[in-house]
Parts: structure tokens; C-alpha cells; sequence
């Protein structure tokens, strides 16, 4: 029997699910997902391997018309799942209409690869609302093939994952069977602090801050952490901080007990803070994050 394996490259515009899709594909909890926009920054790759094949997933950024580096980046990193994908994924929802972004889209129409639009969130929608959206997805990418899903009730997500091994094409695996996923410990790590603050923080605050592993020491029972959150103003250090550092405490407690539970292991983790101004417009930033594609 030969056989199969393949990139599945995930797309689309910011909050209509991706990261929760791609969680359940893989079976594992890869990609951060809050309901806030934008929580995705990087490209990551959760593999998923049978003896007789190999998927290779890709949640990506949403799509958006950058406003400075960092979003420029993550739009690098969206644009450059189409180029090599075997079988692609156009997440959308029932909310949102095809024209938004239609630049992006442009380039998905001309894939030569097999497209999968899937319309997340059908359980807010009835029978005719449902039907009206596919319609006008299908004009839109007449060679796609339409499925509705609702990642967080988990509905139709089984068939997308058959369609997905029907689809892939006949290959050797591209990466050894007992690996997951393309990213190193650290990165979780950061992921998992970017989260929280994510989740406890409003308005600008969660998008103005970058998480950076300095020390990562790992023991037979124990892994011991140390992390700089970093922002772009000391007025943000301070909000990060919060009113004789609970703010702080509560990230890094949140943070500590998901750690624990991602790698299975007691957690010391230590956070501060720092300011680096404007980080998100700085190219030396860009690289020095690990946002540059080079």
C-alpha cells in the first residue's frame, strides 16, 4: 500500500476559527485560541502521522491589510501557505460575505490544488441562510468543495478530515513519524503567556506585547522558565504589571498551571516585563521575534 502525505495549509480572514479547527484536526492543542482577533502571529504546524500517511497542517495569521511590520509579516505568512500547499483550506463563517479581502482571494482562485471552503459557525444560522452562503461561495471559487462545520460543537469536522485523506497525495513523509509539530518548546511557552494576556487584558494591550523565552532548563520532574513580556510603552508596563504586581501574578500563574498541563511536568515560571518601543514598526524587531520568513 503507498503511501500518503501532504501539506494542509489553513486560511482565511482574523476570528472565524481557524485556530480551533486546526486544534481539532490535530488532535492536540497547537494554536492559542481566544475569541479576540488576531490571536494568531506565526504560521504553525501540527503533523499528524499513521503508518500509512502524513498530514501536515498549517494554521496561518487571519488576512488583513497590514498597518505596520508585524502585520505585514503576518500576512507573509498567510500568503505564503498558498504557495505550498498540496490541499487548501479557506476558512470563512457565516457572518462574513466573499468580498472582504478580495485581493487575498484572487490568489486563491488561481490554486491549481484541490480548495476546501469550509463555513464555520453554521450553528448560528438556519437551513436558508446556510444554503444562500454556499451559493455565493460557489460562484465565488466554482472549484472549491463546500462544507459546513461548527468547530466548537465540533459538526462536520470528521468529513473535512476524510475529504482530507481522500485528497493527499501519494508521498514519503516529510518529517520523521514521531514528530508533531515544526515549533520548539520555547515557543509554546511563549504562546501559552501571549494567551493569557490575550485573555485578561483589553483593547490594545494583548496586541502590544511580545513574550521572549530567555531561559528554558529542563530536569527529569521539573522545567524552569524565565520570560520577558515585552511592550512598546511604559505606560503598557505598567498596565502589565498592574497595581502592586496582580496583574502579573494572575498571567503567570494562568500561564504556569497551562504549562504544566501542555508538557506534563512541574513548571517554574518567571515573567517580567520590559519596554521595547514601537516594536511592532522596528525590522530589527521583526527578526529579532522570529517574524521574518528569511
Amino acid at each position: 500500500m503507498s503511501h500518503r502525505s501532504g501539506f494542509v495549509n489553513i486560511v482565511g480572514n482574523p476570528n472565524v476559527g481557524k485556530s480551533t479547527l486546526m486544534n481539532l484536526l490535530v488532535g492536540e492543542r497547537i494554536s492559542i485560541a481566544t475569541f479576540k482577533a488576531q490571536t494568531t502571529r506565526h504560521r504553525i504546524m501540527g503533523i499528524v502521522n499513521t503508518p500509512e500517511m502524513q498530514i501536515c497542517f498549517s494554521d496561518t495569521p487571519g488576512v488583513l491589510k497590514p498597518n505596520y511590520k508585524l502585520q505585514e509579516q503576518m500576512l507573509q505568512f498567510s500568503e505564503g501557505a498558498l504557495q505550498d500547499a498540496d490541499i487548501l483550506l479557506y476558512v470563512t463563517d457565516m457572518v462574513e460575505t466573499p468580498d472582504k479581502n478580495a485581493d487575498f482571494l484572487q490568489k486563491v482562485q488561481h490554486l491549481n490544488v484541490p480548495i476546501l471552503v469550509l463555513i464555520n459557525k453554521i450553528d448560528l444560522s438556519n437551513q436558508q441562510e446556510l444554503t444562500e452562503k454556499a451559493d455565493a461561495w460557489h460562484e465565488v471559487l466554482p472549484k472549491a468543495e463546500i462544507f459546513p462545520i461548527s468547530a466548537l460543537h465540533k459538526f462536520g469536522v470528521d468529513q473535512v478530515l476524510n475529504r482530507i485523506k481522500e485528497l493527499l497525495p501519494e508521498s514519503p513523509a516529510y518529517f520523521d513519524k514521531d514528530t508533531w509539530t515544526d515549533k520548539p518548546a520555547r515557543f509554546f511557552v511563549t504562546e501559552i503567556i501571549r494567551e493569557k494576556i490575550l485573555l485578561y487584558y483589553d483593547k490594545e494591550i494583548p496586541y502590544s506585547v511580545e513574550p521572549v523565552v530567555e531561559s528554558f532548563k529542563e530536569s527529569d520532574d521539573l522545567i524552569r522558565i524565565s520570560a520577558v513580556i515585552y511592550v512598546e510603552r511604559e505606560s503598557q508596563k505598567g498596565i502589565i504589571i498592574g497595581h502592586q504586581g496582580v496583574a502579573l501574578k494572575r498571567v503567570s500563574t494562568e500561564a504556569r498551571r497551562e504549562l504544566e498541563r501542555f508538557f506534563g511536568k512541574r513548571i517554574y515560571l518567571q515573567c517580567f516585563v520590559k519596554v521595547d518601543k514601537d516594536w511592532r514598526s522596528s525590522d530589527r524587531a521583526m527578526k529579532q521575534y522570529g517574524y521574518n520568513l528569511e
